[in-house]
């Protein structure tokens, strides 16, 4: 959530930066906001005045005044048209904090000034690339969901069956390089220094809309309508809520964790779009990294978190490339993104295996997370960043195209192989 204190005092440069990732007209908010001031001006003054009144009455009585005195019973009449009109600018005021709320939560967060300007995906600007060394030769690669499919390890056909399109049942080999991915991923980032936890997969509207899901992904989420729980998208959600609505002391920051976590997505508007394969799933796997930071620390913190999400790529010995995003294709609570990608042979195209990001305090507003200095009054927001470390399914899919050999086999990347005690696929 934006600040609308900061909106407030200089509006110009906040539609100015909001422009840069769309069409936003901030002009409904502030009018709002004018009229709520107005309001509580109003009432401040009239119940000012109605305080009064009582002390008033109050003094008049104790001086041998009686209550049915022509004074007393003026006073009072004041008074109660005070209090009705109080009352009234009371409910309008509650109206116009709710419709601010509500257009708040709509306003997605601003970009970093380091975040490069462009209209959408095709103006993302490459950063560099990694492990053309690693770029297989075998020139009649099968795209991962054949040769999982002719390997017995992926079946798409009876979880069609089962659930309905955009699910995959792995088995044998194809379940077990699914969790030897976690319990690598996992391993690998607590021996960087982050916490594991295994979160709620169902969360609350109010966890949902903390992290920026809610209101705008409503569509993409699957929600358990009896009792205001959602499958969580990702782990992000749950995660954010840990200490929503708390104090952190600055000694206890910052704070790193993963966690593996089942996700549910929709894919609204994604029809058409990667319908075979492991690249675009109602339900997958993924290892995410998340942390809770000083806001003087945030941007070494975010390339910390790349970092980390490399480090996954580069045991694998996987090639991708690392995008910074434009303005204009930001994720809605992001200010600044960097995206992994990894190299699919069978298309011939680097595709997301990663979006690491920086929030700054947008989702801190958002789920009123603060923390508070020794020795300083009031508290401030903290920073919070998030990354793929990565999405599991992917990951897998990249290995079978990656390390396809061209008997038919798939070898085994040498960093999991300890995890399945075997060398081919």
């Amino acid at each position: 959530m934006i600040d609308l204190k900061q909106l407030r005092e200089n509006p110009e440069a906040f539609q100015k930066q909001l422009s840069l990732r769309g069409e936003f007209d901030l002009s409904p908010l502030l009018d709002l906001d004018r009229q709520q001031r107005e309001i509580e001006v109003n009432r401040s003054q009239l119940q000012a005045r109605s305080n009064e009144i009582g002390k008033l009455v109050g003094q008049k009585m104790k001086s041998g005044a009686k209550p049915d005195d022509a004074e007393i019973l003026a006073l009072k009449e004041e008074g109660n048209q005070l209090k009705a009109q109080i009352s009234d600018l009371e409910g309008q005021e509650r109206e116009i904090k709710a419709e601010m709320e509500r257009i708040l939560l709509t306003i997605p967060n601003l970009p970093d000034p380091s975040t490069p300007i462009g209209k959408d995906e095709e103006e993302n600007v490459e950063l560099y690339r990694w492990g053309d060394e690693y770029l297989p030769t075998n020139p009649n690669i099968l795209p991962h969901w054949e040769i999982g499919e002719k390997l017995g390890i992926l079946d798409f056909e009876r979880s069609t069956k089962i659930a309905r399109s955009r699910f995959v049942t792995l088995i044998g080999a194809g379940a077990a390089l699914e969790r030897a991915l976690i319990q690598f991923m996992l391993n690998t980032h607590i021996a960087a220094g982050y916490t594991e936890v295994l979160p709620p997969f169902l969360v609350s509207s109010e966890s949902l809309t903390a992290s920026g899901q809610l209101p705008k992904f409503a569509e993409e989420s699957f929600q358990c309508k009896n009792d205001d729980l959602w499958l969580i998208p990702t782990a992000e959600v749950p995660v954010t809520s840990l200490y929503r609505d708390e104090i952190l002391d600055a000694s206890e920051l910052p704070k790193h964790f993963c966690a593996y976590t089942p996700c549910f997505r929709r894919e609204a508007g994604s029809y058409g779009r990667d319908t075979r394969g492991l690249i675009r799933l109602h339900q997958f796997d993924k290892v995410e990294m998340y942390k809770f930071v000083l806001p003087e620390t945030s941007e070494a913190e975010h390339q910390s978190l790349l970092k980390s999400a490399e480090s996954i790529l580069q045991a694998l010995k996987l090639p991708y490339r690392v995008l910074q995003l434009c303005t204009g294709d930001l994720g809605f609570s992001a200010t600044k993104t960097y995206d992994l990608e990894v190299w699919l042979p069978s298309s011939g195209k680097y595709r997301e295996i990663s979006s690491c990001s920086n929030c700054k305090d947008f989702q801190a507003r958002r789920g009123n997370i603060r923390f508070k200095e020794a020795g300083k009054k009031g508290t401030q927001f903290v920073h919070t960043l998030n990354g793929s470390g990565l999405a599991v399914g992917r990951t897998m899919a990249a290995i079978l195209e990656n390390y396809q050999q061209p008997d038919g086999t798939v070898k085994v990347p040498e960093a999991l192989q300890p995890y399945l005690q075997r060398e081919v696929l």
